[in-house]
């Protein structure tokens, strides 16, 4: 072992520890050493970077990772003043710190781990732009002209005027493609940033991405992981919160935080002026064509992409009714009928669960293996150090919690998280067995991480359960398994013979990856060009390696110059729509932003 790593197990304390380590590894950056900066980590690390040093969203492994994005980012971040901003501490031979340092841009915040070899994770995250700081605290804006002003105009006068040059006198340098939950929260963050940003929404209101699902649905998630930027959800907020509600409050927060909204305006077209570096953007709003030039496009269409509605032989046949998920009216009108719903994740229990409550004889068609957590015990267990009323009174904010997860690199992160899941098959092995005695077929991940894994490296194949198990596991709603061969006049027949009587069939079929939003607007060669979004190339079902270590094309610049992808749930939205914004900011100051690590295409779709 190195006098170095000998000298960091010698300090007597975890904030002397922290301390040393911290000193040692600003000296080298100084000194631009890469190589004694690289020997301060474990031969086995990671240093996830969250635009801070990269311009990028990128994590590198090992010791030759940690050279190489120093010696390709070093120079041009020159980084200081790094130290710790609260007390570090130490559990399980792990010391950990909150640490805060300051690069040529703008100020960072990250999260230290050091074994006895060296640093473990490390985390850093840029938090503002020097120069370019949000209005808010000390810095928010007075809100009124004192004295006496001929001509004065009131703030609506301004707003008003705002709202009727945006996109015709003025142009704006972001168009946010999709005023769901992501659009909004990048729009609110752009506004204080004072970038010159427009979300397009071919819905009529704020929020109808919710409004206009089945009546039943509620958030899955808790409220303290739910939060938007800048305007936390109150203290009385539901914990689960129902669609209608959440529609509610973004349409409210659109207003409040005075985000450029569009609705009822439908992007048909976007294309790429390679000359002019900007965008030809084609907006059908209400009725009128308008034409932007912006020089960035976000596509904010969720995380999940265009439905992937099934082509079955007899479709066309078939005389009852008959749509994907995302279009499911609700279960009012079925009750007395036969429903057949193919899929077993969240929309297929919910939607079954619905239709059992109004009187419909339902079929849920299980085509592979579904993992199921109990909504108390994903609470408890997986997301109440976090994200909880016990995280708060421990003193973990909800910005705290966002760093915290962020700090653990996603290569490691099963190691995290299999204990969590096998404490939850412990607690409900009696749920579980009910479960599969009734013949449903359920699986923990791949290598039995759980919901979470799933979730990050595919995006489904999972069910929150908030009751809908206990109808599958009594009966109540009927299981068949198997691909979907054909439909009937009135059926639908499997491929081993079985005939399922429909009078309603429901595809809970999943949806496709965001890229086929941009092949519909933008063409297909740029799509390719792109290549998948979401996953972390884990090699596991419906991740196909290589190893990217961050989500694909999430957040980040793609390989299509000025086109962006931003979605996830509400906690992504809000976490991450922060870099996003940062790095749009950026370049619309005229920054210099050399990406560090642009992600290779290695999936088309």
């Amino acid at each position: 072992m190195t006098q170095t790593v000998d000298r960091i197990a010698e300090a007597s304390t975890p904030q002397a520890r922290v301390e040393d380590w911290l000193a040692r590894f600003e000296a080298a950056l100084t000194a631009r050493d890469v190589e004694a900066a690289a020997a301060l980590f474990a031969v086995d690390s990671y240093w996830r970077d969250l635009v801070s040093f990269t311009w990028n969203l990128k994590t590198v492994e090992g010791r030759d990772g940690v050279a190489g994005l120093l010696g390709g980012c070093l120079e041009a971040t020159d980084p200081s003043g790094f130290r710790t901003s609260e007390p570090a501490t130490e559990s399980d031979g792990v010391t950990e710190a909150w640490i805060e340092f300051e690069t040529a841009a703008g100020r960072a915040k990250g999260h230290l781990r050091l074994k006895e070899e060296g640093a473990w994770t490390l985390l850093t995250s840029l938090r503002e732009l020097k120069g370019f700081e949000e209005s808010q605290r000390e810095r928010r804006p007075k809100g009124v002209e004192h004295g006496v002003v001929r001509g004065r105009r009131s703030w609506a006068e301004k707003r008003a005027e705002e709202q009727e040059t945006l996109g015709y006198g003025e142009q704006p340098y972001v168009v946010v493609i999709g005023g769901g939950q992501g659009g909004i929260a990048l729009g609110a963050r752009l506004r204080q940033l004072g970038v010159p940003s427009l979300v397009v929404e071919r819905n009529d209101r704020p929020g109808d991405s919710w409004r206009k699902r089945y009546k039943n649905l509620c958030l899955h998630d808790p409220v303290w992981y739910d939060h938007l930027p800048y305007l936390p959800f109150p203290e009385n907020w539901p914990v689960f919160a129902p669609k209608d509600k959440i529609a509610d409050w973004l349409e409210m927060y659109t207003r409040l935080m005075e985000v450029p909204y569009w609705t009822r305006s439908a992007v048909t077209s976007a294309v790429w002026d390679d000359d002019a570096k900007q965008w030809h953007v084609t907006v059908d709003r209400d009725g009128e064509q308008v034409a932007l030039t912006p020089k960035h496009v976000v596509f904010a269409t969720g995380m999940s992409g265009k439905p992937n509605l099934p082509s079955f032989p007899g479709m066309d046949e078939f005389e009852g009714d008959q749509h994907h998920s995302s279009q499911h009216p609700g279960p009012d009108a079925y009750a007395g009928k036969k429903a057949v719903v193919v899929g077993s994740n969240n929309s297929a229990h919910d939607i079954c669960a619905a239709l059992w409550e109004h009187g419909a004889d339902v079929t849920m068609v299980q085509r592979s293996s579904t993992h199921i957590v109990k909504s108390d015990s994903l609470m408890d267990l997986g997301l109440g150090d976090l994200y909880s009323e016990r995280a708060l009174a421990a003193g973990v904010t909800t910005e705290k919690a966002d760093l915290i997860f962020a700090s653990i690199p996603y290569r490691i992160m099963p190691e995290f998280q299999i204990p969590v899941y096998q404490a939850i098959h412990e607690r409900d092995a009696d749920f579980y067995a009910r479960l599969e005695a009734a013949g449903f077929k359920h699986d923990w991940g791949d290598d039995g991480s759980g919901l979470f894994m799933k979730y990050l490296r595919r995006g489904s194949g999972y069910y929150i359960d908030v009751g809908a198990s206990e109808l599958v596991a009594n009966g109540s709603i009927k299981l068949a398994h198997g691909q979907v061969d054909h439909l009937t006049a009135n059926s639908v027949v499997l491929s081993d013979g079985t005939e399922l009587e429909a009078d309603v069939v429901v595809y809970a079929t999943g949806y496709g990856s965001m890229n086929g939003w941009v092949a519909d607007l933008v063409g297909q060669e740029t799509a390719d060009r792109v290549g998948k979004c979401w996953g972390l190339g884990s090699e596991t079902t419906k991740d196909p390696g290589p190893w990217e270590g961050e989500q694909r094309n999430m957040w980040k610049p793609t390989q299509q110059e000025g086109l962006w992808f931003h979605g996830g749930n509400l906690h992504q939205s809000r976490h991450y729509s922060l870099y996003l914004a940062l790095q749009l900011k950026a370049r619309f100051e005229g920054l210099e932003t050399p990406v560090y690590g642009l992600q290779d295409v290695h999936h088309l779709s």
